[in-house]
This record gives structure tokens, C-alpha cells and sequence, in this order.
């Protein structure tokens, strides 16, 4: 497994590979989402709090494993995988840790096994907003909101009062 550094703002991407060196998944880790209730109320935030600890989240933006690759249990296993190393990745990178990392799954497409078998938890769903919805008139899908805390006590960590 190794992580690319080319895109924009905090991030790392991840391309994994079998072990013929053949690409089967990646994963793309940005920025968090800049409010979401389910998480923010989890995570014990207020917006003062959740402006100064943002940070120190990070959201799972994409993740694929195209349709040709069948491995049993791959997708929670690669998860797995990152969620034991993205904290020491995150840290070499930005000089900083992530505490958490974050999802969002579209309820309508997925139902987020491989999120719930890697031990994520299921939060709640969005309002079906998006983040240029300043008026509250733009309609997108509801989505699952997963979270999965990288330490013992994530709402300590990331500031909660």
C-alpha cells in the first residue's frame, strides 16, 4: 500500500495493490465536511468547538474496488488497513494527527456493509443538502454518516466540552 500527494489541501490517497502489484482498490481521505448534525452532535460540538477542531478529522471522499476485482471481505479489510496507518501517514505529512475519519453513504446506491463490517459507526443521515446550499433550496440524496474513531477517547481528543 503506498499514499499519493497531489491533490489539493490536506488529503492522502491511497492505491492498493495485490501482491503481484496488480492496482485492486484506493481510497481518497480529504477534508472533513465543514458541518454535519449527525456527526457534530456525536462528537459533542458547538461551532466554536468544531472551527477549532475540524482538522483533526478526515473524510473518506472516494473509495473503490473496481468490479473485476472479487476478493472476499477485501473492502473491510482495506479499510482496516488504512485505519491503522492513515494517523502516522496524516502526522509525516501535515505535522499534525487525525483523531476520526468520516463518510458519507448514499443509501439509494449502497447500504455501507463494508464501512459497518470494519467497525464504523452509523451516525445517522444527512439533511439531503449540499455545502453550497447557503438558501436551503438545493435537493441531494440523503446519505448514511459513518465515523470511526482512531482513539480511545475521540470526543476528548477532538476538543468536545
Amino acid at each position: 500500500m503506498q499514499y499519493v500527494t497531489e491533490s489539493v489541501g490536506e488529503n492522502l490517497r491511497y492505491l492498493i495493490r495485490d501482491r503481484l502489484g496488480r492496482p485492486v482498490a484506493c481510497a481518497l481521505f480529504g477534508s472533513a465536511a465543514w458541518h454535519c448534525a449527525a456527526r457534530d452532535a456525536f462528537l459533542g460540538w458547538d461551532r466554536a468547538t468544531r472551527t477549532r477542531h475540524l482538522h483533526r478529522l478526515t473524510n473518506n471522499t472516494r473509495f473503490l474496488i473496481p468490479a473485476w476485482v472479487q476478493v472476499p471481505h477485501l473492502a473491510s479489510h482495506v479499510l482496516g488497513l488504512i485505519a491503522r496507518r492513515i494517523r502516522a501517514d496524516w502526522q509525516t505529512k501535515y505535522g499534525h494527527p487525525v483523531d476520526a475519519l468520516e463518510t458519507f453513504v448514499d443509501r439509494d446506491r449502497f447500504q455501507g456493509t463494508c464501512y459497518r463490517a470494519a467497525n464504523w459507526l452509523r451516525l445517522g443521515v444527512t439533511q439531503g443538502r449540499t455545502r453550497n446550499d447557503r438558501a436551503h433550496r438545493i435537493r441531494a440524496a440523503v446519505k448514511d454518516v459513518y465515523l470511526y474513531p482512531l482513539v480511545t477517547d475521540v470526543r476528548r481528543a477532538v476538543g468536545a466540552p
